[in-house]
């Protein structure tokens, strides 16, 4: 690997204990002790890219999301073929007989048997395969919790804190409610944005998006989202952050139901893109009582993502390219800004804001597009 220092090659015994032998300074991650595309030059690009350059913060939620080496997402299935007990309760019963029928004859016909015998052993696999079921599940590479421990200790050992530009997010704590409005906030708010992600309000914290759009950022999770809104200030325009997940896609719709009077902004992640999209992070959690019917009827979702989603698969919008992601929160805010001036309760219906097609999550480095899978 190359010394992140002194940029010379280094053998593996010219790195021990994460110590250069040419240049004797530490470094924080070694690919061979922590795992593929883990080295401290890729991860300071991958900060760099998030970053924009140093323009913006990001998170570590975010940084780990782009940093991954491998993101897997399976569908379920049932099990398919002959079971091994089955094939069994066939096959050594005839290879017994045939193995029988050698220790009582001798000649060719003897020999032929026991070549019988050996044969059915081995191509009855083969000739009657089996797959058991399978749950839907997914996987990430590193998992996070691996990812956060290397870089609040080793990265913080060698380097002394995260990289530049990068925040811990698992430390935030948001403001209790009914708190009094903190200097992070507008005296005059035009708009209200409901983020449903730690990690995504966290970073438009970071870099005072909410209060240079003179918006109100309410963090609370997609269950709890009526409540979060009661001392927000009535009828501002709503703008909803959310996962491409099957409770996000149903958030806004259930938000101008409860709040006819606002107009509501749903710029959460699409789910149609982020099912088709190539490269975006596809991850699975059990849920339980989601209808596709409601999905499709509620959401406005087509058959295949209902489906998708009730299956438990769905995309975090911490992994979008975070100046993709600050980009479309000023567009949303300026649009329901706008929507907001029509005549009370109006509230006319508003689809899904309009992604781009493209973003840098998606520009992967080889090792990540190694053997990279989505459902």
């Amino acid at each position: 690997m190359i010394c992140p220092n002194c940029s010379t090659s280094l053998k593996r015994t010219e790195r021990t204990g994460q110590v250069c032998s040419h240049c004797h300074r530490r470094f924080a991650l070694d690919p061979k002790v922590h795992g593929q595309g883990m080295h401290d030059l890729r991860i300071r690009r991958c900060a760099e890219s998030l970053t924009d350059g140093g323009r913006l913060t990001v998170t570590l939620t975010q940084l780990w999301y782009r940093a991954r080496t491998q993101s897997r997402a399976w569908q379920a299935r049932e099990a398919r073929g002959v079971p091994p007990w089955i094939r069994r309760l066939v096959t050594l019963p005839v290879s017994a007989g045939l193995l029988v029928y050698w220790a009582l004859n001798s000649g060719i016909p003897a020999d032929l048997a026991v070549i019988a015998a050996v044969a059915v052993l081995i191509a009855a696999p083969k000739l009657f395969p089996y797959q058991s079921a399978l749950t839907a599940g997914s996987y990430l590479s590193p998992p996070e919790e691996r990812f956060r421990q290397l870089m609040t200790g080793e990265w913080q050992s060698a380097y002394g804190a995260l990289p530049a530009g990068v925040v811990n997010d698992v430390r935030h704590t948001p403001r209790p409610a009914r708190a009094e409005p903190s200097r992070a906030e507008p005296s005059r708010p035009r708009a209200v944005i409901l983020c449903t992600d730690r990690a995504v309000a966290v970073f438009l914290r970071a870099n005072d998006i909410p209060l240079r759009l003179r918006a109100v950022l309410v963090e609370a999770k997609p269950g709890a989202a009526h409540e979060s809104l009661v001392d927000v200030p009535d009828r501002l325009p709503l703008v909803v952050l959310h996962d491409a997940s099957a409770l996000g896609a149903l958030l806004a719709p259930l938000l101008r139901i409860a709040h006819p009077d606002r107009a509501v902004i749903d710029a959460g992640l699409p789910v149609p893109a982020a099912r088709r999209r190539k490269g975006a992070v596809h991850r699975v959690t059990p849920v339980r009582g989601v209808d596709p019917a409601e999905l499709r009827a509620v959401a406005g979702l087509s058959e295949d993502d209902a489906a998708w989603l009730a299956e438990g698969f769905w995309s975090p919008i911490a992994a979008v390219h975070p100046p993709l992601l600050a980009g479309v929160v000023e567009k949303a805010v300026e649009r329901a800004v706008a929507e907001g001036a029509a005549r009370a309760g109006s509230a006319p219906v508003y689809g899904f804001l309009t992604w781009p097609d493209a973003d840098g999550a998606a520009d992967e480095d080889t090792s990540r597009k190694k053997g990279t899978t989505t459902a």
